[in-house]
């Protein structure tokens, strides 16, 4: 076999290979065939999807640039519902961040399209790595050419431009010979302008105010209606009642006119009650506090200001009942240590019957005079004048008199012959009749 048979043979062999690849493989057309001077390499690079309203004519192999620099191109562009799907390859040195937004620009006016890649006018988040989308609210496009000069069209042919000559002949017209009054307003219009730019933290500040208010009366809408509602009624009412209620200001008006010429036929002696009312209000400014009191026993005069509680209207009747027990006063449930007290009421008897008595040996005194304190009691009630002139008090209000009686305690604890004894300086015969009142006095004036 020759050469040139051999190489027929080789050239066949990879027809057939290839055919046998194509046919295995998914071949898209020319956009699978790698092409030469791709601007990223795909082990050194990541991919991106972004969501476009309109892709124009973006095919795959389109670059992606970066401050109109080529960072990456469109690997795949598909229909997700009513919008494009562009899948971007970029290379692994751009650092973009993970909120970036993407448009649709072209090179020149007639060049090709590109996707641009920008960061967020706002705060940017994070970083845009593999696998990430741009939604479709951070995308968009540039204008067409062709939109641009359909714009163009529609305003010279259907638009104003023809009217535009008319304007400027009257604009003309109105400033003709009134230059320096438009220059005079043009200047106070910059002023007007300037005072309003200095003042525009105050009226952002009144609109934000007026927006409070409208959102106030905006809640506040079913009240504003129920009060707008019950206004017709009452108008109606003032309506019906208008010739009344000119009558009662004509009737106020005689009344001031009377009133005015009062004040002034009395004005002397108004001032005279004054000043002499200004002591009186004094003395009721130095009470103070001591003047509350008072008002409040003088609404109840002559009881107490708790009677209130108990009178009502011309009667009273009331009833008090008193619980008091030693149970409740007492700690100890009122149990009281024993105590020997003398009893008041045959204290005090013995006294009144010493008194009584003709003779200090009755068999009262002979008691009183044995106890020490009853006959410092005894001795009392007898220097009242109501007590002086009895028997018994004319002997006892001469002890202090007498010599001998320094020691009292000693006369009574001789009994009563040791008291006769310094009463009348000698002892006391036994077993004869005691001396009567009589004898006694008699003997101590001797």
């Amino acid at each position: 076999m020759g050469p040139r048979t051999l190489r027929g043979v080789r050239l066949l062999a990879a027809a057939l290979a290839g055919t046998l690849l194509l046919a295995g493989c998914d071949f898209d057309g020319a956009y699978d065939l790698p092409l030469p001077g791709s601007p990223v390499d795909a082990d050194e690079s990541f991919e991106v999807t972004a969501d476009f309203a309109d892709v124009l004519n973006v095919v795959p192999r389109s670059p992606v640039m970066v401050d109109d620099v080529t960072v990456g191109e469109v690997v795949d562009v598909e229909r997700i519902g009513w919008h494009a799907r562009v899948t971007l390859r970029v290379r692994d040195d751009v650092e973009l961040p993970d909120n970036a937004v993407a448009d649709i620009r072209q090179v020149s006016l007639l060049g090709e399209k590109y996707v641009a890649l920008e960061a967020p006018a706002g705060e940017p988040v994070g970083r845009l790595e593999d696998g990430d989308r741009i939604e479709l609210p951070a995308t968009g496009r540039n204008p067409e050419v062709e939109e641009v000069l359909g714009a163009l069209s529609y305003l010279l042919s259907g638009g104003g431009v023809a009217q535009l000559g008319t304007i400027t002949r009257e604009l003309n017209d109105v400033m003709d010979g009134r230059e320096e009054r438009l220059k005079g307003l043009l200047a106070n219009l910059s002023d007007v302008v300037g005072t309003l730019d200095q003042q525009k933290a105050e009226i952002i500040r009144a609109m934000e105010s007026i927006a409070g208010l409208t959102r106030t009366l905006n809640r506040e809408k079913q009240v504003i209606t129920d009060a707008l509602d019950a206004t017709g009624p009452a108008i109606g009412v003032l309506r019906e009642q208008h010739d009344e209620l000119v009558g009662m200001l004509g009737s106020l008006d005689e009344l001031g006119t009377v009133g005015t010429r009062v004040i002034r036929a009395s004005k002397e002696d108004l001032l005279a009650s004054l000043r002499d009312l200004r002591p009186v209000l004094r003395q009721l400014n130095a009470a103070g506090d001591h003047l509350a009191p008072g008002l409040n026993l003088l609404i109840s005069f002559p009881f107490p200001k708790e009677a209130s509680e108990i009178v009502k209207g011309d009667y009273a009747n009331t009833s008090i009942r008193a619980d008091i027990s030693l149970e409740n006063l007492l700690p100890g449930g009122g149990v009281l240590p024993p105590v020997d007290v003398p009893d008041p009421v045959e204290t005090v008897g013995l006294v009144l019957q010493c008194l009584a008595s003709g003779s200090l040996t009755s068999a009262p005194c002979t008691k009183v005079l044995g106890d020490l304190d009853l006959l410092t009691q005894l001795k009392k009630k007898c220097r009242r004048p109501a007590h002086e002139e009895k028997a018994v008090c004319q002997v006892l209000n001469l002890l202090p008199d007498l010599p001998g009686l320094e020691d009292l305690g000693g006369l009574l604890g001789g009994g009563l012959d040791g008291l006769l004894d310094g009463l009348l300086g000698a002892p006391a015969a036994r077993g004869t009749a005691p001396p009567t009142l009589a004898d006694l006095v008699g003997g101590g004036a001797a």
